[in-house]
């Protein structure tokens, strides 16, 4: 039977157009958000609701399960009601809960409902997303484990239609006594074991993790760049009409690198990222690494006045950067939010066979890259001089 919980209390003070329920396993996200659903259903007439998730087997062992069972509990169940064929239930008062999977596009771009739930959303594009939500009239629940950031994160949370609460398995008082002891044995190992650790953040804590094969992992986030650090340098990665330019600072400190997102913008011409750079404050005495593949924005850039150099490449650049930048204790600045993305996203690539390679992924790594320009271009002393020739 269903039993009353702190998720349930948590859910059902959600009242925006869009309703984020991050979680780790067992908090109850899917089998707290669908009683709703049934009875929103069962109280409004003629009302549409939509379940969806990545896959038709994935609906099956999860929310269309739930369903099945919670609907028996509460005494509503009448297969007779139940359509096998389109995966839809419809309820006497002329409301119906459907189910289907992202991978359907039809149904992305089919009929309009009343309401959205999307079930282990970070398994789904933000297209498929954005051509749901558009088609529906009322609100939407997202839920997930937060395995690392995506579209929920980027796109939605902190807008002002929008609630979002994090649950944990401490929010589900129904858990069994067997489940909670696994996540203590978990908790203990996480004490010795970085991937152990990583499991804990996500399916314990309900927190953003990393993927599995994450580059770098030497780095924590930053309110700001302590007033003692001293700024030995930015670094500069070039984008236009798809790609991004990115300017990151670096500072120094007590042994510890601090980067700090500057630029992220794509359609800047140089002109334009030279304004850009003298409206932020960017030190003009101050070197700039920028990448040698762009001779002759580097060149222009150096008559805008900026000390520009070019950072050293080869056959075996991007894989010696890395290997510096993974020497290093960093922090990023907290408002350095598309730094912070890609160092959760960039990971080594696989093979065939899907075994890691020793390089990176060739993606989230347009600030990156422009930190890489800088650790595999400067062989860099705290106590050196100032300027760099």
């Amino acid at each position: 039977m269903l039993k009353k919980t702190t998720a349930q209390d948590k859910i059902a003070a959600l009242r925006k157009r869009v309703r984020i329920v991050q979680g780790g396993s067992s908090s109850s996200k899917t089998f707290t958000i669908i009683p709703f659903l049934i009875d929103y259903a069962n109280k409004n007439a003629g009302k549409e609701i939509s379940i969806v998730s990545e896959s038709i087997p994935h609906l099956r062992r999860g929310a269309m399960r739930d369903f099945v069972k919670i609907m028996e509990w509460v005494g509503l169940m009448d297969y007779s009601a139940w359509n096998k064929s389109t995966l839809t239930y419809y309820f006497p008062n002329g409301s119906f809960i459907e189910f289907f999977s992202g991978d359907q596009p039809d149904k992305m771009r089919g009929a309009r409902r009343d309401v959205l739930f999307v079930n282990e959303a970070n398994n789904i594009g933000w297209e498929t997303y954005y051509q749901l939500a558009i088609r529906t009239r009322e609100f939407i629940y997202i839920d997930f484990n937060p395995t690392a950031e995506f579209w929920a994160h980027t796109e939605l949370q902190n807008q002002p239609d929008v609630d979002f609460i994090i649950l944990t398995y401490r929010d589900n008082e129904a858990l069994e006594a067997s489940i909670i002891n696994e996540f203590k044995k978990a908790e203990e190992k996480a004490k010795t074991s970085e991937y152990w650790a990583n499991w804990v953040r996500v399916y314990v804590n309900g927190e953003i993790g990393s993927l599995q094969g994450v580059v770098f992992e030497n780095w924590k986030q930053c309110d700001y760049v302590p007033e003692h650090a001293r700024l030995v340098g930015y670094g500069l990665d070039y984008g236009y009409r798809n790609d991004p330019t990115a300017l990151v600072a670096i500072h120094y400190a007590d042994g510890v690198y601090y980067l700090d997102e500057l630029i992220y913008q794509t359609g800047l011409l140089n002109q334009q990222i030279s304004a850009l750079m003298r409206s932020l404050g960017v030190d003009a005495f101050q070197s700039i690494v920028a990448d040698s593949a762009e001779m002759k924005s580097n060149a222009e850039l150096r008559v805008e006045g900026w000390r520009i150099i070019d950072a050293k490449k080869g056959a075996d650049s991007v894989i010696y950067g890395v290997s510096r930048m993974q020497e290093l204790d960093l922090r990023v600045t907290k408002r350095s939010l598309n730094l912070i993305k890609e160092l959760r996203l960039y990971v080594w690539a696989t093979d065939k066979d899907g075994s890691a390679t020793n390089k990176p992924i060739d993606a989230f790594n347009h600030a990156l890259d422009a930190v890489r320009y800088y650790f595999q271009t400067i062989t860099y002393n705290p106590d050196t001089p100032r300027f760099i020739s």
